[in-house]
């Protein structure tokens, strides 16, 4: 959802509430400038990301660090 900062600030209670089921995109001058999601997503997307990180459960703290070195 793309909204005005506007629209944000004379509807906040709204939006906030949305946020919890939708990304909302706020623009100020024609440009995105910020984005109002909601924390437990944010949460989900960041563990989904770390999945497949470690291959192996009897690695090193150091053996993983060169394998996500690799990776990058």
């Amino acid at each position: 959802m793309l909204i005005t900062a506007t629209e944000l600030k004379n509807n906040i209670g709204k939006y906030l509430a949305l946020a919890a089921t939708h990304d909302i995109y706020i623009t100020k001058n024609g440009k995105s400038i910020a984005k109002l999601t909601s924390a437990a997503a944010d949460k989900v997307a960041l563990l989904d990301s770390l999945v497949g990180i470690v291959p192996d459960g009897n690695l090193t703290l150091n053996d993983i660090k060169k394998e996500r070195l690799k990776k990058q």
